[in-house]
């Protein structure tokens, strides 16, 4: 090796080495998500909470956990976002390698010929005008990740993948939680028409003794009218409960992927679900709720895309070779054939029409919208934790004054209907007015026990549970 050839050599790699100290991306920090105070009026420092159980033992009813497997083995969603996850790790697979040279290679014939008269040769000298080359050989290229936009590029890619690795999860937490309340709402639909129509049977024997009672001269025509006014208000509502139900299964085999069709399953009065709910404390969302984890990773590739637009506005370092075999004779393609040539340059945008400085504005803006978006996801998610407990507290305390309220309303049946019978101290108006408020108390109590369980299931599902 000539000393002209070591002089090059230590040139770049004294320059390579410079360029390698100097550093103009930022590491990345997880921005600060104010979770203080994200519950509302639940303080403490009990890291226990029902996020951390697997589905399987929250749901006590067999049936509902076979149609919750049947949602993760057949949704469409869920498989699209796994189909996502193929194509971000792709994505990341590609920017790996970036680091490593390409390598390519060609092998070529030319057949060409010359006009002798653009030759300026001089007159008489004979030259042969026709030649054919034949050649083969590699060509490589290697960019030196000088400023860090390859490092950067890569973990922008990783944060997207890690992102539809969270959007995947998140799908199957709102998965999990949307059966669990289409199927909580059927048994209460299905308890709800049972009722109707058990009150139907009640109204049309109370239509039959007001026939009676007119018969016997205790009540006049106005009330057998009113009684089957009455009959046919309860009738009525029974085929909007019917189409709901119609509806709730469809939509429930919706999320199943199947067609529509019945669907299996229980009574309300048979579910039991857990009843004491543990938070944990809300910096916990950050690691269990997947969509703030999808928002967070989202603001982390805007952040290194940021790196990347910077890098632009430095100069990159490539190695460029090639070589192989060239020959004018096919004879002679390996003899005395070999070609090669090698190239190291640094390349600085000088004028580029502002595109660097458009493409890292634009890079800061995006960022400063993921970040705005994970803070908002935070918010959101804090409001639904909160949401769902107070329903749940507020479901408990309706249950007890309803039970009550029940009880109450079936002796002012009792006793209305009794002294219709034998004192005129009342008249129907009394008896109707007691049954529509007894039948609307206990369409309300199955109401009551439905918000219950959907506050389990939505608390669940606000903590991040079901993905584990």
């Amino acid at each position: 090796m000539n000393r002209s050839t070591i002089k090059y050599i230590s040139f770049f790699t004294l320059a390579f080495s410079l360029l390698l100290s100097c550093k103009i991306t930022k590491t990345y920090n997880r921005p600060e998500g104010g979770t203080n105070g994200l519950y509302r009026d639940v303080q403490g420092s009990d890291t226990t909470t029902i996020a951390a159980m697997p589905w399987q033992s929250l749901f006590a009813d067999t049936t509902l956990r076979a149609l919750i497997q049947e949602g993760l083995n057949n949704n469409f969603d869920l498989k699209t976002a796994v189909q996502r996850i193929l194509e971000a790790q792709a994505t990341l697979q590609q920017s790996k390698a970036a680091f490593y040279p390409s390598l390519s290679g060609n092998a070529s014939v030319t057949r060409s010929k010359q006009s002798s008269a653009g030759l300026n040769y001089p007159a008489g000298t004979i030259v042969n005008t026709l030649t054919t080359t034949y050649q083969a050989g590699l060509t490589t290229s290697w960019e030196a990740d000088v400023w860090g936009k390859l490092s950067s590029t890569k973990r922008a890619a990783l944060a997207g993948y890690l992102q539809t690795d969270a959007a995947k999860r998140a799908v199957q937490t709102q998965l999990i939680a949307d059966i669990a309340n289409n199927y909580f709402n059927l048994l209460a639909l299905d308890k709800q028409l049972e009722i109707t129509r058990e009150t139907l049977k009640n109204r049309i024997k109370d239509v039959e003794t007001m026939k009676e009672l007119k018969a016997g001269a205790v009540v006049t025509g106005a009330a057998v009218v009113q009684s089957e006014a009455n009959r046919y208000a309860a009738e009525v509502s029974i085929p909007d409960l019917k189409r709901s139900i119609r509806e709730t299964e469809n939509a429930l085999d919706l999320l199943l992927a199947r067609a529509p069709g019945p669907v299996n399953r229980g009574s309300l009065a048979g579910e039991n679900i857990a009843s004491e709910l543990q938070a944990g404390i809300p910096t916990q969302l950050l690691n269990n709720r997947p969509d703030v984890q999808q928002s967070e990773y989202a603001f982390r590739a805007a952040f290194e895309n940021t790196n990347v637009a910077r890098s632009y506005f430095y100069p990159s370092f490539t190695i460029t070779a090639s070589g192989g075999l060239s020959t004018l004779q096919l004879k002679d393609f390996f003899v005395n054939s070999i070609f090669y040539n090698i190239a190291a340059g640094l390349t600085q945008p000088i004028f580029n029409q502002g595109l660097n400085k458009a493409r890292l504005r634009t890079a800061q803006a995006q960022q400063q919208e993921a970040l705005n978006s994970f803070q908002k996801t935070l918010l959101v998610a804090g409001q639904e934790v909160s949401n769902a407990l107070y329903a749940h507290q507020t479901a408990l305390e309706k249950q007890d004054a309803r039970s009550k309220q029940i009880i109450a309303l079936q002796k002012s049946v009792d006793y209305t209907q009794e002294l219709l019978r034998y004192s005129s101290a009342t008249n129907y108006t009394d008896v109707l007015t007691s049954e529509q408020n007894l039948l609307s108390a206990q369409l309300s109590g199955v109401s009551d026990r439905l918000q219950e369980l959907q506050a389990v299931v939505n608390l669940y599902r606000a903590l991040g549970g079901g993905w584990r």
